[in-house]
This record gives C-alpha cells, structure tokens and sequence, in this order.
C-alpha cells in the first residue's frame, strides 16, 4: 500500500538571475516500512525533494499525497499540523534544543501534541532505551557524544509516532563506528515496527543497508533500484 505518491512535481527558484530547476518531474511512491536512499551528488535535488516529501518546501508544481492528503496545497499552519501528526525528522546537524536534556528533547513533540506527562515520560523513557540511551535521560546535548545526539535525535523524530521518517544525511557527522550503531537501530527499528525510512544521502554505507535506492541528477530520477534486503 503506498503510503506517499508524488505525482510530477517540480521546484524551481527564482530568486537569482538564473531559473534553477531544482527537481523537474519527478513520479515516485513509497509503500509503507520501506528502507529507501535518494541518493545523487550535492545539486542533485535529493534534499529538495525530501524537503517537499516533509512539508518543509512547496512545489512549484505537481501533487505530493501522503495517506490520502494532499500536502502540496496546505496552508503553512495546516502543514505545520501535518507535520506534527504524520512526519518524523533527523537532520544532520541533530537539530537538538541545547539548553534541554535528552530527555526534554524527545518529550518536546509530545507535549505539543497535548499528550498527558505520565504517557509522555513512559513513551521518553521506551524511545532512549531503544536506542540505547536509557541512562543518559538527564544528559544535555554538550554532555552527548554526536553519535548520541543523533540517536536522541532518531528517539524524537519516533516519540510523535509517525507515519514515515524523514533523515537528511544523518550520518554525515558522524565516524563510522557511530554511523554503524544508528543504521543498526534505525533497520531494526524499521523491521520490528514497520517504520518507513526515507533517506538522503551521499553516504555509501547508508545506500549500503537500504533495501531501495533511488537515484537523482539533475533534478530527476535516472534509477530505482530494489534489493531483497539491505547487504
């Protein structure tokens, strides 16, 4: 069942001199408890058309459905509540609230979701402990390893429970060591709870454990490859 369709879309800016075509009519679904990579080097469109995939940018034309709602026309508070309810984010620079505690994090999303505090701290305590951070609950992020900030940060992009996550080049700061122990969780957390995956990337131990990847240049997609399983 596809859970995103993407129907001819295109994003191109103006504010140069230059017209820049950044994605030019791309057609793509995903199914849910996918594990995909978009892959392409930097100027491809990968983190534009994940951008849009998230609500975070509007094409300039086409349709974006993701379960039966078409985003692509949603004012910015219906995205903002779209995004609340339906999309979890990891970024590659963490995105973390610095003066609140990993714990605080992960609670943040929850709490504007009106969540009880009981339900919020059980749900907070789970997601660490998923990720293998269960005793660093108080920890602020300048206490925190960046490998562990990016597993706080895959703990809140799960705690609003999410229809898919989004992750743009979540690895990039990262050694291979911590690269290794975050895609561990991220597929096994995909496996053992049928959370979709979609992913950004130039990293090739990423396209390495995706079981799709979707290749960009230029603004469109020129392969979509899918493996029986991540290698």
């Amino acid at each position: 069942m596809s859970i995103i369709s993407i129907e001819n879309i295109t994003k191109v800016y103006t504010e140069t001199e230059v017209e820049v075509h950044a994605v030019n009519g791309i057609d793509l679904n995903f199914e849910e408890g996918e594990f995909a990579a978009i892959v392409g080097p930097s100027g491809s469109g990968k983190t534009t058309l994940l951008n849009m995939l998230g609500g975070l940018d509007t094409p300039t034309s086409g349709k974006i459905t993701i379960n039966n709602t078409d985003i692509s026309h949603l004012s910015g508070s219906q995205l903002i509540d779209f995004r609340l309810w339906n999309i979890g984010f990891v970024f590659q620079a963490y995105n973390l609230i610095p003066v609140l505690t990993a714990k605080e994090n992960v609670e943040f999303i929850m709490h504007l979701q009106g969540m009880k505090k009981n339900e919020r701290e059980a749900r907070t305590k789970e997601l660490l402990s998923s990720v293998g951070l269960g005793d660093r609950l108080n920890s602020r992020p300048s206490k925190l390893s960046g490998g562990q900030q990016q597993r706080v940060a895959v703990a809140r992009a799960l705690a609003s429970k999410p229809k898919f996550v989004l992750a743009d080049e979540p690895t990039a700061n990262l050694d291979s060591k911590s690269t290794e122990n975050l895609l561990d969780i991220m597929e096994r957390l995909n496996k053992e709870e049928n959370i979709t995956f979609i992913f950004a990337t130039h990293d090739a131990r990423v396209m390495k454990k995706a079981r799709r990847v979707i290749t960009v240049e230029d603004g469109k997609i020129v392969s979509d490859v899918r493996k029986n399983g991540g290698e």
